[in-house]
């Protein structure tokens, strides 16, 4: 899918997915408010938005679009245990070993990691345009999230290594989205994602142990959860890849969730933003024009750039 407009179109969707994905502290403060536990909240994220994705699926397409074949039912089980899932899992333990700030740096290894795959499994070239588009993107998120202040003292050796890992599994939504997206209907893959998500994180928590209230609030958010910055988000961020001819671009373009979760910080709940932590947003900015300007080989000489 090389035309234009469909590259057009990528971008635009998953920037619009990035955008959805930066408000996903909000939810998550209600639903602490309403007093659920950051393992219950993951849990019910991934399930409602499986049975949301389930019936819309059903509805739209028919019992018969759940078939699917082998390998593509093996990489949607690959997204929803390790990028949904396991990603979870890892991030958790990060933010909890290392903090919040770190755990938010440390994800920005996704760019990299996606890009070396990228080239790899998929043959993407890298240029100097793409390195300098990432290095942007990276010291952005990074400024935006810890707004210039990172403290490293009493670093947890364990909190840096689950970080990582929640970096490479972040980085392979772009991989194995890309995969599925190209053998199936985004909807129906999706729903099989959230699925084996579901069943993992029920595995990995066992909430049949573990004492804990449903209350109408919870159920009320956490279907609103699952429904915008999750089954919605991803269902834009999968027919984006469907668009896009390169993924290592989409780290990059996904990142505008730092800009995004970094406002809503400061509209709604008066988080600081440092000039540090702003000239951090303009650079995640300025990285996606970077990474998504074409020059064109007869418009060098005329140092003319185009975006597509």
């Amino acid at each position: 899918m090389s035309g234009g407009k469909n590259e057009h179109a990528g971008v635009v969707l998953i920037f619009a997915a990035g955008v959805l994905w930066g408000a996903i502290g909000l939810f998550v403060k209600q639903l602490d408010a309403c007093g659920s536990t950051p393992e219950l909240t993951s849990l019910l994220r991934v399930f409602f938005a499986f049975v949301i994705m389930a019936v819309i699926s059903v509805s739209r397409f028919g019992w018969r679009a759940l078939l699917m074949g082998r390998k593509t039912l093996l990489a949607c089980a690959l997204l929803g245990l390790v990028c949904h899932g396991i990603y979870n899992m890892f991030y958790s333990f990060a933010v909890t070993l290392a903090g919040v700030a770190v755990s938010a740096v440390l994800l920005n290894i996704a760019p990299i990691v996606t890009m070396i795959c990228a080239v790899f499994l998929y043959g993407e070239g890298i240029n100097a345009q793409k390195i300098i588009a990432i290095i942007l993107d990276v010291i952005g998120c990074v400024l935006a999230a810890t707004n210039g202040s990172l403290s490293l003292q009493d670093m947890s050796i364990a909190g840096i290594l689950c970080g990582v890992a929640a970096g490479v599994c972040y980085a392979m939504t772009a991989i194995l989205g890309r995969f599925a997206a190209d053998q199936s209907e985004p909807m129906v893959m999706s729903t099989y994602s959230y699925l084996f998500a579901t069943i993992f994180l029920a595995v990995w928590m066992r909430p049949w142990n573990t004492a804990f209230s449903l209350s109408g609030d919870i159920i009320f958010w956490s279907v609103l959860f699952a429904l915008i910055p999750t089954a919605i988000a991803y269902l834009l961020y999968y027919r984006g890849l469907q668009n896009l001819c390169e993924t290592s671009k989409v780290p990059v373009i996904a990142s505008v969730e730092t800009v995004m979760a970094t406002m809503i910080g400061v509209l709604l709940y008066r988080e600081r933003l440092s000039a540090i932590g702003l000239s951090g947003i303009l650079l995640v900015l300025v990285s996606i024009v970077v990474m998504n300007a074409r020059i064109d080989a007869k418009q060098k000489k005329g140092n003319r750039v185009t975006l597509g």
